[in-house]
């Protein structure tokens, strides 16, 4: 690791430094919350061909590393970029997110292939590749993917779920199947993250929106132990690459998978009891998070008040400032820079 990248405060951070200043980044900071964002995403066909469009998907990755100067930089992506890449076609219908062709069988895995993996995500690691080179020397990049069991969600219920219904009953009535299914995503997931790391990718992210849906026992078998076989094949390359989980809504079983995965830092959705992490967590992993992105969204002296409040529970041990989940899109922009000054000590 070369001079310049050691002296990153993000990756101190994740290192397991207690910084006077903890670093700051944002999930979702690039989006529709800045009118630059829109203006690039009214321009496309759809928010896949963004994506895919190396040029396009740096200059958003920028726009708020420019506006606010964060720490940390995330690859502009999406998590379906994987299914898609599988064979499932995906597509973003406005308004009503993403649509999918589900998935509900072992028979149905058919149309699924590694085979075109890497030749459907080199766009992806194009834009890898640029911003390494493009971000300031003091921005460390971030890539990212999703959990298999989130990925999955989308895969068996073929958009968004309320009770996830389709997929539970296929991993509780045939879990030999569904284990198909994960199996194929945590090769492919780990593969992908892996390809990040080799294009430029200084840290990983593994976003498991809704771990926090199953039980405990489920949890086991469909968030911790595949995201612990991704983490294991990443670290047996890449043994120095810090992995970040985010078992979001998980409650206590934040703590078996912080013991279990071999994850180097954990994010903290905006219900975790902050000392409760601070107690039980901080002591084996950084932690990152979690002001509520409501609070964001309203400004003013409540989020003034919160984001103090995090920061004097959490900072005593290693910590990177975050959201509890993405940014809202109707969120001022001058909130999200007082949000900055704040934290910075303004």
């Amino acid at each position: 690791m070369n001079n310049t990248v050691s002296q990153k405060p993000f990756l101190r951070a994740l290192k397991g430094e207690n910084l006077k200043s903890p670093p700051l980044w944002l999930m979702r900071q690039a989006g529709r919350y800045l009118p630059e964002y829109r203006e690039i995403r009214g321009n496309v066909s759809g928010f896949l061909e963004l994506c895919y469009t190396p040029e396009l998907a740096v200059e958003v990755t920028l726009q708020p590393i420019r506006r606010y100067g964060f720490d940390a930089a995330i690859l502009f992506s999406d998590i379906l970029v994987v299914p898609d890449a599988l064979g499932q076609a995906v597509r973003f219908e406005e308004g009503e997110g993403p649509k999918l062709n589900p998935v509900r069988s072992v028979a149905d895995l058919d149309i699924l292939s590694l085979d075109r993996l890497h030749e459907h995500l080199a766009p992806v690691y194009e834009t890898v590749r640029r911003l390494s080179v493009e971000l300031p020397d003091e921005t460390a990049l971030i890539g990212f993917a999703g959990a298999p069991w989130t990925v999955a969600t989308y895969m068996v219920e073929g958009k968004g779920s309320r009770d996830f219904a389709n997929a539970r009953g296929w991993g509780l009535q045939d879990p030999e199947g569904f284990s198909k299914l994960i199996d194929l995503v945590t090769e492919a997931t780990a593969a992908y993250l892996c390809r990040q790391v080799e294009a430029g990718a200084e840290v990983l992210q593994i976003f498991d929106s809704w771990a926090g849906v199953l039980s405990e026992n489920e949890f086991e078998k469909w968030a911790i132990e595949p995201t612990a076989k991704i983490v294991s094949t990443v670290k047996a390359r890449y043994p120095d690459i810090p992995v970040i989980g985010f078992p979001r809504g998980a409650g206590i079983l934040y703590k078996r998978y912080v013991a279990e995965t071999g994850v180097d830092a954990v994010s903290l959705d905006s219900t975790m009891p902050l000392d409760w992490a601070a107690e039980n967590l901080q002591d084996k992993v950084a932690l990152q998070g979690n002001l509520d992105p409501l609070l964001l969204l309203g400004g003013g002296e409540p989020m003034d008040r919160e984001i103090r409040r995090i920061l004097d529970r959490l900072g005593k041990g290693p910590f990177i400032f975050n959201l509890g989940h993405g940014i809202i899109k109707e969120t001022p922009p001058e909130n999200v820079a007082r949000l900055v000054d704040v934290v910075r000590g303004g």
